[in-house]
Parts: C-alpha cells; sequence; structure tokens
C-alpha cells in the first residue's frame, strides 16, 4: 500500500483537487445561472471578467466543435497513458508529475460532462477569449508546465554534458602533447 501512495499519490492528490473545483464549479452555474446568461462580481469589469453559462461540444475554448465523442475516447487514452507512464517519471521530477496529473484533471473533468450530459458547461469569460471551464485551464496550464518543465530538463542535460564532453581543443591539445 505504500508503494503504491508512493507512486500515485501526487497524482491522485492533483487529479481530485482539479475533478472536486471543476465539477462543483460547473454545478454551481448549472444550478444558478440559466443557460447563455451571464454574471460578473466586478460590475465595473462585466465586459472584461464575467460569469457565462456555456456549453461546449468540442475541444477547449470552442474548437473543434461536434467532437465530443473523440475528445472523450481521446481523454480515456491520456488518462491510461497517464497512469501507466507515472510510475516510471523519477520522484524527484515533482514538477513534471504535477503537469501530467493536471491535464489527467482536466481531461477527466471535460469526460465526467460528456458522459453525464453530452456538452461540457463552460463559464469562465475573460475579454474576447473564448469560454472555458477550471478543467481547460488544468489541461492547458499542465502543459504549459510540462512544456517548460521539458525544455528546462534539456538545457540543463546539454550544460551537464558541455563540462563532462571533451571539446575540439582538448582533443587538439592531447593529440599534440602525445607528438612533442
Amino acid at each position: 500500500m505504500k508503494k503504491i501512495i508512493k507512486t500515485y499519490g501526487v497524482l491522485a492528490l492533483v487529479v481530485g483537487v482539479v475533478l472536486i473545483l471543476d465539477q462543483v464549479t460547473k454545478a454551481l452555474v448549472r444550478a444558478n445561472l440559466p443557460f447563455g446568461a451571464s454574471w460578473s462580481p466586478f460590475s465595473g469589469f462585466l465586459s472584461f471578467i464575467r460569469i457565462v453559462h456555456w456549453q461546449n461540444t468540442g475541444a477547449a475554448f470552442g474548437m473543434f466543435q461536434g467532437g465530443g465523442v473523440v475528445f472523450g475516447v481521446l481523454a480515456m487514452i491520456v488518462s491510461l497513458f497517464i497512469i501507466l507512464y507515472f510510475p516510471k517519471i523519477p520522484q524527484e521530477f515533482l514538477v513534471m508529475r504535477i503537469a501530467l496529473a493536471m491535464q489527467m484533471g482536466g481531461a477527466l473533468g471535460n469526460l465526467i460532462d460528456r458522459i453525464q450530459f453530452g456538452p461540457v458547461t463552460d463559464f469562465i469569460a475573460v475579454g474576447a477569449f473564448p469560454v472555458f471551464n477550471i478543467a481547460d485551464a488544468s489541461i492547458t496550464v499542465g502543459v504549459g508546465i510540462l512544456l517548460l518543465f521539458m525544455w528546462l530538463q534539456e538545457r540543463k542535460e546539454k550544460a551537464a554534458g558541455q563540462e563532462t564532453e571533451p571539446t575540439q581543443q582538448d582533443f587538439n591539445e592531447k593529440t599534440s602533447d602525445g607528438l612533442s
């Protein structure tokens, strides 16, 4: 049991937090705001930041409308891949683990909507940006963190490799020393 918690604890915690936040906020919107209506807690910012009860049959941010079944299957495949791949990620790569867990939590949050309601409930509207939800934000931030982590890790490995790999100058110095 300890091994399972050590292996999947971060995954379960992050996925659980994302799912709870996502499903509770969507339920609040569905229960308190008629479809198409909007509300803003900041009266001066109604045109910029608002809560809008909207539905989405596509991917995050309203892309690829009508592809709900495809994105549902994709969410299941991605989640399965993360579950299988997660134990292979070193414990010290916590940022990478959190990023993948955020992606899985978001994918499952939207999958729950697709199974339960058909379309996904979106409600966060910022400026002219497409309406989105906590799951969409979690997927997007998780992908961003993962890409940044991988880029930084690659730079770190290159820097470490340059310190240990012999340079052309080292090679020239060694070969010229042997000729004298």
